[in-house]
């Protein structure tokens, strides 16, 4: 038998909306679903509803309006776009906060997976395939809690983000690696490298609110948690944030899991709810070659290591960046969203998320996923 968990468990039968984006990666999510995780879900006595999305922000749309009463847990599987979609919908419910109770899971199936990429990490079964590991987690019916952070855009439009907002380098690679979806996960790299030889500059203002500086969060609102750690953004920022002297950047990234990508751990130690905007920028100055060491150290997680001067790393509640630069792109959990100033705050444990380490016993089941039935057992 298992040892006792920590964690609390979903309730079983756990009737599950599963929710497939047939494009997303290289369009092998659905092979993934019906070869895989189907198997996996049946033997382990899963009841769910298989939902395949048909275009963008039908995910978004369909959580919105839905009886959440019908279901124990909603699990995506797609890349993080389709995550985005559905914790957006989450949120933009008046009974928001009965809504994020429900568990969320993820089964990765695009090109980007940073959360469950996450997940995987965590538990130290790094070898194992992604889908696969995810599915066992969903399986074992294990449920933790998820940060978010509300953002907040130049035409008042509001946001709930589980991974990243980006300006710069990391934003433009995103975006711009899109014409190379069909090679999957690779096409960051293929990003990156055309990046690379055409390196910019952006102008813009950052400021941030130190760890150490925030107070407690109040619970929020029927519009969703209060950000009360944010100025109007057509104010100055409190005398108690830092404001950042430079004005010169090739990236700004604010991240909130330990890995951006399957290969760049950018914050070795992160936890999914430790509270914490974990705040990276680079300044101008540097080159290509020291711009490339970094990112290839960051798939070891050793780039803070490698004693960049241009390099800054803080842990923040709360943050602020205002381009100056007329022209650029800004994404938020690698989905664009406006250009123009930004400000954004943490939300601890807002979400929930299927996910654990799962005892040592566990070990022998995952590698003998030959059979996909025995990761339920």
């Amino acid at each position: 038998d298992d040892p006792p968990s920590s964690h609390p468990l979903l309730r079983r039968p756990c009737r599950t909306m599963i929710l497939v984006n047939p494009h997303s990666g290289r369009g092998q999510a659905l092979q993934l679903f019906s070869g895989h995780i189907q198997a996996m879900l049946t033997e382990a006595s899963v009841p769910y509803t298989l939902v395949i999305t048909e275009h963008q922000n039908h995910a978004r749309e369909l959580v919105r309006k839905a009886d959440l009463s019908k279901w124990d847990a909603l699990v995506i599987m797609s890349g993080d776009g389709l995550l985005f979609e559905v914790i957006n919908g989450l949120m933009e419910r008046e009974d928001w906060q009965e809504a994020m109770q429900t568990p969320l899971g993820i089964l990765p199936g695009g090109s980007g997976n940073a959360l469950a990429i996450r997940l995987k990490h965590n538990t130290g079964y790094r070898e194992h395939t992604n889908g696969l590991f995810c599915g066992f987690l969903l399986c074992k019916g294990l449920v933790g809690s998820l940060d978010l952070v509300s953002i907040h855009l130049t035409s008042r439009q509001r946001l709930f983000s589980f991974l990243s907002l980006a300006w710069g380098f990391v934003a433009d690679v995103d975006i711009e690696s899109e014409k190379y979806r069909h090679v999957g996960a690779i096409r960051f790299l293929m990003g990156t490298l055309v990046r690379l030889a055409t390196l910019r500059v952006y102008q813009g203002r950052l400021a941030y609110l130190p760890v150490t500086e925030a107070s407690k969060l109040p619970k929020g609102s029927i519009r969703g948690p209060v950000d009360s750690l944010l100025p109007g953004l057509d104010q100055p920022v409190p005398e108690t944030w830092t404001v950042v002297k430079d004005e010169d950047f090739v990236l700004v990234l604010a991240i909130y899991q330990s890995h951006l990508a399957e290969d760049l751990w950018t914050v070795p130690g992160a936890q999914a709810d430790d509270g914490v905007i974990h705040l990276f920028y680079v300044t101008a100055g540097i080159s290509r070659p020291a711009l490339l060491r970094l990112f290839l150290a960051m798939e070891k997680g050793a780039h803070l290591a490698c004693g960049c001067p241009y390099l800054v790393y803080e842990k923040v509640r709360a943050l602020r960046l205002e381009p100056i630069s007329p022209q650029g792109v800004i994404t938020v959990d690698g989905e664009m969203v406006e250009y123009g100033p930004v400000q954004a705050q943490i939300h601890p444990g807002l979400a929930s998320l299927t996910f654990v380490s799962p005892p040592p016993s566990c070990s022998a089941q995952i590698h003998m996923y030959t059979h996909p039935l025995h990761l339920c057992t």
